[in-house]
């Protein structure tokens, strides 16, 4: 694959201008696909910053599909997952005329599983009239699918409480013993990716099995020439979650609720096992109950100063200790009763493990939801598991997102991921900001942790709204300053009689919301972390960008906090080298969300006045697309009106 080869795919009247409706030749997006040629060519690592509008996905597909090697291409979404399967590759594939073939792998959890359809069916116990519906129309999905891919099935919402019942875990898969493994929609979909030349999974699925050997990547990458991760920016958190270990009350449950199946169908005369599952049931609970709130994260130290922490803790651990007893003499009747014992076992190591964990680069956390409690143990620093990996054979690793530097400096994301060797390369958008964009911010708000905060964001955000007739996005660092925002922005509309639908993340699924967005074509839509990324609205339905602060993460973040005082330690500025920058890969995600294209525009508001008052400002805003600057609402305004 030579420079000229990769010139001549996209030049102005190349190969994807003969092919491809609308494009448009693009200096940056040509520079790019010559650097990851390049690194593909001599087995490197690249970081690579691509502004929106470059093309990024096109820069690696191209390289990706010439060279003739095997690759394994990661994304941060399953609907990413999706558009480069069934739209991005083909697409490519027919421009170049390559012969490669395609495969998408994703986690065990998104494929009907035939072993427990069929058990779902036999004991006919639903959590509600919805779901024995749902079960009918997945036999009949899974009796005609080729892939068995949930997402397939569109008449079935994807958070039905069906799903869990229907589709295996890594807990509760009998493999090689399971009476449909011929027929397993998993394994086809393992074998197919096995012989594909290029795989499309995800980030969760990617590290998932780089530490667990689960998934089936695990035999990929031995054959893997290059690796390339598509939304890089959010690796660190991503394989901060496997590098460490988690283990969950929900998981006891599923435990508990798969031991009753298996004991009504398989082992009813065993009185024991009747009696040690409501226990193990109920000792869940009550640990869940230690806990007075949910949606809350805090350190160890905090969740052993509880009254009852130590005392339901050791009692749940009991009880699941006597249910796995009462399994090991029932395991020999049936594989599912065998897996039980296994996965008891496995659950009161975990469970013992964290209570006794002692490992300085693990972090002990805990958090709370309504219904469980997750107990982390997570590291300090991916750095040193993520560098075994890319050292572990000579293979090419890509690395790229639209957000990755602070000024085109890539030293913090290089520390956090471990990459050394590492060459970098930063290409801008090639939207015209200054023509199409405004930043906007305003003046005379209070200090961003007063109580009358989020009222002042509101009451300026509100002249704003009105001068763009809504269309516009109103994002928040919390869900508790969300709904306050909504809840004001509701009162005021009602108020001022402005006509604007007004939408909130948590209503419905996000995909329905954005839908309803862009048929509406004048709404507001209040949201949280769900979309600062990964979402796309073309053209005058999103004109408008309004974040209330700048994404720093919480200071009791138990991980943050833990991060901090390492750093600190270490005679390192953390806040400079850490917060800050994390907090300006985040900003520049929620900012990127204004201009998708060549013909949008719009205002991207930011209401924190640390942007201004602050040394640290100006790195913040210099990093942002190079808008043009005001504080004055009556530019805002003349721009709309322009």
């Amino acid at each position: 694959m030579n420079i000229q080869d990769i010139r001549q795919v996209f030049e102005k009247d190349g190969i994807l201008a003969g092919h491809i409706e609308g494009y448009s030749e693009r200096s940056q997006q040509l520079e790019m696909a010559l650097a990851i040629s390049e690194a593909i060519e001599n087995n490197g690592q690249l970081v690579a910053e691509a502004g929106t509008g470059t093309g990024k996905t096109f820069a690696y597909l191209v390289p990706a599909l010439l060279t003739g090697g095997k690759v394994i291409i990661s994304t941060g979404t399953k609907n990413l997952q999706d558009q480069l399967y069934s739209r991005d590759l083909p697409n490519i594939r027919n421009a170049l005329k390559v012969p490669v073939t395609v495969a998408m792998l994703k986690g065990r959890s998104n494929y009907v599983c035939h072993y427990h359809l069929e058990r779902a069916s036999h004991e006919g116990r639903f959590a509600s009239r919805e779901d024995a519906q749902y079960l009918q129309v997945i036999k009949t999905f899974a009796e005609n699918s080729k892939t068995g891919d949930k997402s397939d099935l569109t008449s079935v919402p994807e958070n039905a409480t069906i799903w869990p019942s229907v589709t295996s875990t890594r807990d509760n898969c009998l493999g090689a013993d399971c009476v449909s493994y011929k027929d397993c929609f998993v394994m086809e979909a393992r074998k197919q990716a096995l012989a594909a030349d290029i795989v499309v999974v995800n980030h969760h699925l990617f590290f998932a099995d780089v530490m667990l050997r689960d998934e089936g990547v695990s035999e990929l990458l031995p054959s893997a020439n290059t690796v390339i991760f598509d939304e890089a920016h959010q690796l660190p958190e991503v394989a901060g979650l496997f590098f460490g270990e988690d283990v969950s009350t929900s998981q006891l449950m599923e435990l508990a609720r798969d031991c009753t199946a298996a004991h009504l169908s398989l082992a009813k005369d065993c009185i024991a096992m009747g009696e040690a599952i409501p226990k193990l049931e109920k000792a869940a609970k009550d640990f869940r109950l230690v806990f007075a709130y949910e949606g809350s994260r805090f350190p160890v130290q905090k969740a052993l100063a509880l009254k009852n922490f130590q005392p339901a803790f050791d009692h749940m651990l009991k009880q699941l200790g006597d249910l796995s007893a009462v399994l090991e003499t029932q395991a020999g009747r049936d594989p599912l009763l065998e897996k039980c014992w296994q996965r008891s076992l496995g659950l009161y190591e975990l469970f013992s493990r964290w209570q006794l964990a002692e490992n300085n680069n693990l972090v002990r956390w805990v958090e709370v939801f309504t219904q469980s409690v997750q107990l982390h143990a997570t590291p300090l620093s991916v750095a040193e598991g993520f560098g075994k990996q890319l050292n572990a054979q000579p293979r090419a690793w890509i690395f790229t997102s639209a957000t990755l530097a602070v000024k085109s400096d890539f030293s913090h994301y290089l520390s956090q991921m471990g990459l050394q060797a590492a060459t970098t390369g930063f290409w801008d958008s090639p939207f015209n900001y200054q023509q199409q964009a405004l930043l906007y911010v305003p003046t005379d708000l209070p200090d961003p942790n007063s109580p009358s905060y989020t009222a002042s964001v509101v009451a300026a955000a509100l002249p704003v709204l009105q001068a763009s007739g809504g269309r516009a996005f109103v994002l928040s660092t919390s869900l508790r300053a969300m709904r306050e925002m909504h809840a004001l922005l509701k009162e005021a509309f009602s108020e001022l009689g402005i006509e604007s639908p007004l939408l909130l993340q948590g209503e419905s699924s996000r995909t329905e919301l954005l839908d309803r967005f862009r048929r509406l074509g004048n709404a507001v839509l209040v949201g949280s972390q769900s979309f600062w990324e990964g979402v796309d609205v073309r053209g005058e339905a999103l004109s408008v960008v309004i974040i209330d602060k700048l994404p720093f993460a919480p200071p009791d973040d138990p991980v943050l906090s833990a991060r901090v005082d390492k750093l600190n330690a270490e005679g390192k500025n953390a806040f400079m080298e850490y917060q800050l920058p994390h907090s300006v890969i985040t900003l520049k995600q929620g900012a990127g969300r204004l201009i998708r294209d060549e013909k949008d525009r719009g205002v991207l508001m930011i209401c924190d006045p640390r942007l201004i008052s602050k040394s640290y400002g100006k790195k913040i805003w210099q990093s942002l697309p190079p808008f043009k600057r005001t504080r004055d609402i009556a530019e805002v305004q003349a721009f709309f009106e322009a």
